[in-house]
């Protein structure tokens, strides 16, 4: 199956005023044997949105979420791999940073976590779905395409976001591999532990605790994927105590062991790996830095 696999996929990095919104905006092309389908899972990461044209995946997440025939996928951020399954199809996608889930989705993040639904159907992300009547056509220019894609979230209502700059600061401590504990987190954000589990809560889907337990954990897989020549030995994050601290995330992250997860195949992810780390320099999205200096509107907008 694999010398039968095409994969092709190309990250755009955002324009600078939405640059503290989004990870990546991505095109994919996925082209298997007609009558034949690949499988593979998504890491943990930030919420995202996917719309779809050909086939369209069915995707899982334990303990039960589960969504097939969507042309359009919606997800929250999430602790646990997504399985999925898809035949020949095009797809385009974006991540929503914790910012950018504050201003488009405007819900609490934590009420979505390790939720996938289909997103024409879900209230939460329905003023979305024309994306997917722009996106999940004929094949079109890509460039063209790209710029409806942006121009779509430019076009929105524009809102304070409410601490955003306090946001801004959680995720900035998050992604700094130094930053190990949740002690250490509130000392380089500067204000309480309870104003930070507040807002990881509502725009970042988890505590404080686990999501740094998750940058740990991620960190310690895409070296690993990079790179396998490492071993897991070799890829696993200086604040883990020890391997046997890894087993235990591995196993609560992606429901498996990590020697499980070595010799399973993973025909599309590591090419977005590669590739995501190539063209954007973070190979997953929980590691992207929440850039840009878009200034704050002069008023809240209806």
């Amino acid at each position: 199956m694999s010398s039968d696999l095409s994969v092709r996929v190309r990250f755009y990095p955002p324009p600078d005023d939405l640059r503290r919104y989004f990870t990546t905006f991505y095109h994919t092309e996925i082209t298997v044997p007609p009558g034949q389908t690949v499988t593979d899972a998504l890491h943990p990461e930030w919420g995202g949105l996917r719309f779809f044209a050909g086939a369209t995946p069915r995707a899982a997440i334990a303990p039960g979420g589960e969504v097939a025939g969507a042309r359009f996928v919606a997800s929250g951020p999430t602790t646990r791999k997504i399985d999925f399954t898809l035949g020949t199809t095009r797809m385009w996608g974006v991540g929503l940073l914790p910012l950018g889930w504050a201003r488009f989705v405007r819900a609490s993040a934590g009420d979505h976590a390790n939720l996938v639904c289909n997103g024409d159907r879900h209230a939460s992300f329905a003023h979305f779905a024309p994306l997917a009547d722009r996106l999940c056509g004929t094949p079109g220019d890509v460039q063209a395409e790209l710029a409806q894609f942006i121009a779509f979230f430019r076009s929105l209502p524009r809102v304070r976001e409410r601490d955003a700059e306090r946001i801004l600061a959680i995720h900035a401590a998050m992604i700094d591999p130094e930053v190990a504990s949740v002690a250490r987190l509130v000392s380089q954000v500067g204000t309480s532990q309870r104003t930070i589990e507040r807002l990881t809560a509502r725009h970042f889907g988890f505590s404080p605790k686990q999501l740094l337990r998750r940058q740990r954990f991620m960190r310690s897989l895409a070296q690993f994927m990079l790179d396998p020549s490492l071993k897991w030995i070799g890829a696993m994050d200086w604040s883990y105590h020890d391997q046997a601290q890894f087993v235990r995330d591995f196993h609560e992250f992606m429901g498996q062991t990590p020697r499980e997860y070595a010799q399973a195949g993973h025909p599309i992810l590591d090419v977005f790996i590669r590739e995501r780390a190539r063209a954007h320099g973070a190979a997953v999205q929980t590691l992207d830095s929440p850039e840009g200096t878009e200034p704050e509107p002069s008023a809240t907008a209806a």
